[in-house]
């Protein structure tokens, strides 16, 4: 009798990107490379004032040039549906709210034409004065009904007061952190059509069903009448993850010209259409026994959004879950300003909370005098110190350990200054990272296809980071065949509807839904199942999921000129099950590269007197290339979490760059003895 052979288990393994070879080929077609004919073109014309209003536009001369379609503005665009996001209602009204703000549009023949035309409209606007400085004293701060996510604004436990006065160790300090920007390697861009059926858009983005939705709503149509097709997206980092102004021009200007219109944002306008990590300031106030054992934790923040629209970072809610304490207060104060509306970027909240908190604890540690990671150990929760809520699992105290172990953490001298190689003062740092392990909604189908193989298909978002290799090897492990058995069909919002791929919680979300499809196939021997999660979703156990770790850096600084090299970096994570350890490990790695541009280089300059970003293009916006990322590495702890999904991983896109930032200026101060706590710690900042 012949025996079966059991593939072997595909979660877990390195396996390479399902799409690879069409990317480096360049048959993968990203949003406005299709192959479609008669596509016009539109050039964005943008606000060159802070705030204003619109008097006129005088397009005569560009309507003289052969080939130019249309021009749109506030006079003659069609009317709109008002959605939530008043940055999509395009050519609405009169009002200008901040620099680079759109407001007019021309459709033109070729993208050529469309940019000579826009040079050429004379756009007339009565200039007011406007704000856009974020400080702490601001008098038009306040405080938001709730932040980012839905987390409650402020949270108050015990008394901060008697809780510092009883301290034997204090300390007060502020951060700031300046505005960053996501810069994806594919700008926003979208392509769309209409034809009797509705609207087709190829776009860009983080999540076709959520785009659907929102586009159905501003052009008053129902859900089906509307398909949004993002099979291939170049990067997002949370930028996309919600309709941007260029989906709804697209399809505006197609609806005006009565053909395909394709919108490309350039680099320059990203700067002021696609979102940003708002600038913070942030107080920390500490306060320890003799043991080093918190007495208090006061983490206040302050942020800016714009006068469009409320967008609250929630900047101080790591610090309600890192570390015990009796006493605890943090709160979120905003302010709007004339300023483009800040969004979710790479671990929003986060990763600025977390540089300021562990930036603070390091501050500390010299305080008490003892160890930081000793520190961080005494001060381990046993439970959610605010909610009270059991973990579904936390092993920071693992990843600090191990990250010692593995770092040569026993050979560092606490003394700042006391290593030296040549002219370069060496300081060894640590900080610790969290993000929360979230789920959402997603439904899945699976279908039979013959000889063995399936079809699975979902509505997921694949932004670089391998989601349709992970769900594929989700789903041969649930149906009991090798990987290539299964064919994936992603990104398209025809397919059974799944949430964005934003907050680490795409693959436990959408890889909960293939679960539950494959097991419902097998389980009625059909040839195709489908799965809704929304009620497993609901009723989720109250514990506390969050997953955790620790980031070790080596810094080197130039005792002469300031420069700074991180000449080695090692991560530590406890995150549950890893699905693929290769893409793992590259989702920790570019996390971390994202935080040592933060800690050093990137920084977007706002020029208060206009309004302005000034340096809007990679030319001026470093971020961090080849020779910036020395020796890095990332590693994982053995953990699998089955509280949380039935793969029992959590999310992993976002925790590599928390904490990050932190762990390099904690570097850089023990390596100088000199605390910078305005990012990016630049040269100037280091001699002098």
């Amino acid at each position: 009798m012949a025996t079966t052979v059991q593939p072997t288990p595909a979660v877990g393994a390195p396996l390479s990107r399902l799409e690879g070879r069409e990317k480096v080929t360049g048959q993968a077609r990203y949003a406005t490379e299709q192959p479609i004919e008669g596509v016009a073109h539109v050039a964005i014309v943008q606000a060159p004032v802070a705030r204003g209003r619109v008097v006129s536009v005088d397009d005569r001369a560009a309507l003289a040039l052969p080939g130019v379609l249309a021009v749109v503005w506030h006079a003659n665009a069609p009317r709109l549906a008002e959605v939530d996001d008043h940055e999509l209602a395009l050519f609405q009204g009169d009002r200008v709210a901040y620099l680079g703000q759109m407001v007019a549009a021309v459709v033109a023949e070729t993208p050529e034409i469309a940019h000579d035309a826009a040079e050429r409209l004379d756009v007339r606007i009565e200039q007011e004065s406007h704000d856009a400085r974020l400080r702490a004293d601001h008098p038009n701060l306040y405080a938001p009904e709730t932040v980012n996510a839905g987390f409650a604004t402020d949270s108050v436990i015990g008394d901060v007061d008697a809780g510092l006065a009883q301290a034997q160790s204090t300390i007060d300090v502020t951060y700031t952190t300046p505005a960053l920007h996501n810069n994806a390697m594919e700008p926003h861009a979208s392509l769309a059509m209409w034809d009797a059926s509705g609207l087709t858009i190829y776009d860009s983005n983080q999540g076709a069903a959520t785009a659907r939705r929102t586009v159905a709503e501003v052009f008053e149509l129902e859900p089906d009448q509307v398909r949004v097709i993002s099979h291939h997206v170049g990067g997002g980092f949370g930028s996309k993850g919600t309709p941007r102004p260029n989906i709804i021009l697209a399809a505006l200007a197609a609806r005006l010209v009565g053909r395909p219109a394709r919108v490309a944002v350039r680099r320059q306008q990203m700067f002021h259409l696609t979102g940003y990590r708002t600038p913070t300031i942030q107080r920390l106030r500490l306060g320890a026994d003799a043991g080093g054992r918190l007495t208090a934790i006061v983490h206040e923040a302050a942020v800016q959004t714009s006068q469009l629209r409320e967008f609250v970072e929630q900047v101080v809610t790591p610090t309600r879950t890192m570390y015990a304490a009796p006493n605890r207060r943090t709160t979120h104060r905003v302010v709007a300003l004339n300023v483009p509306t800040p969004s979710w970027m790479r671990a929003p909240g986060e990763c600025p909370g977390m540089y300021g908190l562990e930036s603070a604890m390091d501050e500390l540690a010299d305080a008490v005098g003892i160890d930081p990671i000793e520190l961080r150990v005494r001060n381990e929760p046993p439970a959610d110190p605010e909610s009270g809520a059991p973990w579904s699992s936390r092993n920071l105290v693992g990843c600090l350990r191990e990250g010692a172990r593995r770092f040569g953490w026993d050979a560092r001298d606490p003394q700042p200054r006391s290593r030296r190689e040549g002219r370069w003062l060496v300081g060894l740092g640590v900080a610790a990272s969290t993000y929360p392990a979230y789920r959402s909604p997603a439904q899945a189908s699976v279908r039979r296809e013959g000889d063995g193989r399936f079809l699975v298909r979902i509505a997921a978002a694949d932004i670089g980071t391998g989601a349709r290799t992970v769900l594929a090897q989700i789903a041969a492990d649930a149906l009991g065949v090798a990987v290539d058995r299964v064919r994936m069909e992603i990104g398209d919002s025809a397919l059974p509807r799944a949430g964005v791929a934003g907050g680490s919680m795409g693959t436990a979300s959408w890889g909960t839904a293939v679960v539950r499809a494959c097991e419902r196939l097998l389980e009625t021997g059909g040839e195709e199942a489908h799965a809704d999660t929304t009620d497993e979703v609901k009723a989720q156990q109250a514990r506390a999921r969050h997953g955790f770790g620790a980031q070790f850096v080596e810094a080197w600084v130039d005792a002469v000129t300031g420069e700074v090299r991180v000449q080695r970096m090692l991560g530590v994570f406890a995150v549950g099950r890893i699905i693929n350890a290769k893409t793992a490990r590259s989702q920790f790695i570019g996390g971390m590269t994202m935080g040592i541009g933060m800690a050093l280089m990137e920084e977007s300059v706002m020029d208060e007197r206009f309004g302005d970003f000034v340096n809007h293009d990679l030319a001026d916006y470093h971020v961090p290339v080849c020779a910036d990322v020395r020796s890095i590495d990332a590693i994982w702890l053995d953990e699998r979490d089955d509280d949380l999904n039935p793969m029992g991983s959590k999310g992993i896109g976002e925790i590599g760059i928390v904490g990050s930032a932190a762990a390099v200026a904690n570097a850089v101060r023990h390596a100088t003895g000199i605390r910078v706590r305005d990012l990016p710690i630049r040269l100037d900042k280091l001699i002098g």
